[in-house]
């Protein structure tokens, strides 16, 4: 039975944190995802869960325990934001090729410099290739939903790959919203035990992580966890088919919003969705035949089902809340037209760039985009490519 309550996105993943009951949790505190750890050593004080928290004495070490820990057999999870995700650098590369289906909740903030600390998504594009997993949520009920899946996708036998589960800094993250949760014997079934073949402490077999990879094994290495990624999209939405079945919310590589007969589109990640929802409702109102495409997975990329999804709307908006500094637009950007190319779908694809260190994104704002994309498709005109949305002149 589902369990009503009002929670912000910080305290929704510290709930199903507790749901999941993990083995062993560093973390180190950075605004705005502090309160996460905060809340889970509440909950170890309390004796509501039997987690081992680790205070370190940075995200570095946040990481390099958690990879221990994992390596060791335990389920493991850290918590972060920003600058703290850009410390674990070289330790999530770690993580990915040594194969640890371990679990990070990411804040999204703003990475340095000039220094902020609110909302856009530079931090997470800028681990976009270190191997993991990502996973973007829209509110706080994504934020709680995709924590419950995340290691079941992580510990699947052709996956094991850590799995990063963003939420959106201060919109989501300590927004207070309705939510609906699940029962904690719900969950506790759900993920499971791990229980997992090869591991440091097994005394009858012992192994090496993470040893010097001489030159003839590393391309190897490198395919097989490349593999991996490729294998986690139907993981993904297996144990989504699982999770709709418990909780009657269903989840995809990416969720349409009124595209079935859409001409223009507008394509975007996180909370921002949600405005750009609210905006198509106005605007189909109107007789607009506009839509959204919000994408909640992002590694792997859902490239060719993107494709397919846009290859018959006359233009879409690609949003980017990230600079991705190659003079030619931001990640998503990049991906997208990609993709495009690669499956000869040929529309008008723009790139825009939004919402950086917390910049408002407006209804107003979405409405803009779309007219500019009716109007150029009605005149035959260009439109300007990888445009600053709200930019102070």
């Amino acid at each position: 039975m589902a369990i009503k309550d009002r929670m912000s996105g910080n305290e929704a993943v510290a709930f199903a944190i507790r749901q999941v009951n993990p083995d062993v949790m560093p973390a180190f505190p950075i605004t705005p995802s502090t309160e996460i750890p905060q809340m889970v050593s509440t909950y170890i004080a309390n004796g509501e869960i039997e987690t081992e928290f680790i205070p370190v004495e940075s995200e570095h070490s946040a990481m390099s325990a958690a990879i221990g820990a994992q390596a060791a057999g335990a389920r493991s999870l850290t918590a972060t934001s920003s600058a703290g995700l850009a410390l674990m650098w070289e330790e999530l590369l770690l993580a990915a090729s040594n194969r640890m289906p371990l679990v990070l909740t990411l804040v999204n903030r703003t990475l340095s410099g000039p220094i902020n600390i609110n909302c856009d998504h530079s931090d997470g594009m800028g681990a976009r290739d270190t191997g993991w997993i990502q996973i973007y949520a829209e509110n706080n009920q994504e934020a709680y939903d995709n924590f419950i899946q995340a290691y079941p996708i992580a510990e699947h036998a052709n996956v094991h790959l850590p799995v990063m589960v963003c939420q959106d800094g201060f919109i989501t993250s300590h927004a207070v919203e309705n939510i609906e949760l699940l029962e904690d014997k719900d969950v506790t079934d759900f993920v499971g035990v791990y229980q997992p073949k090869e591991y440091l402490l097994n005394p009858g077999k012992p192994i090496a992580v993470g040893p010097y990879s001489v030159t003839n094994y590393v391309m190897e290495a490198k395919k097989n966890q490349e593999l991996a990624l490729e294998n986690a999209k139907d993981v993904i939405l297996e144990v989504a088919k699982r999770f709709e079945k418990i909780s009657g919310r269903s989840y995809g590589l990416f969720e349409e919003y009124k595209t079935k007969d859409a001409d223009f589109i507008m394509l975007l990640i996180g909370s921002a969705a949600g405005t750009a929802k609210q905006a198509v409702d106005d605007l189909r109102a109107e007789g607009k035949k506009v839509g959204v495409i919000k994408l909640r997975v992002f590694r792997p990329f859902p490239a060719k089902e993107l494709a397919d999804a846009l290859k018959h709307c006359k233009a879409v908006a690609i949003m980017d809340r990230c600079e991705s500094y190659n003079g030619n637009g931001g990640p998503l950007g990049s991906e997208v037209t990609a993709a495009l190319f690669r499956h000869k779908i040929r529309i008008e694809a723009i790139n825009y760039i939004y919402g950086l260190g917390g910049r408002d994104f407006t209804v107003n704002e979405v409405y803009d985009i779309f007219h500019e994309l009716e109007s150029a498709d009605a005149n035959g005109t260009e439109i300007e490519q990888y445009q600053y949305i709200g930019l102070r002149k």
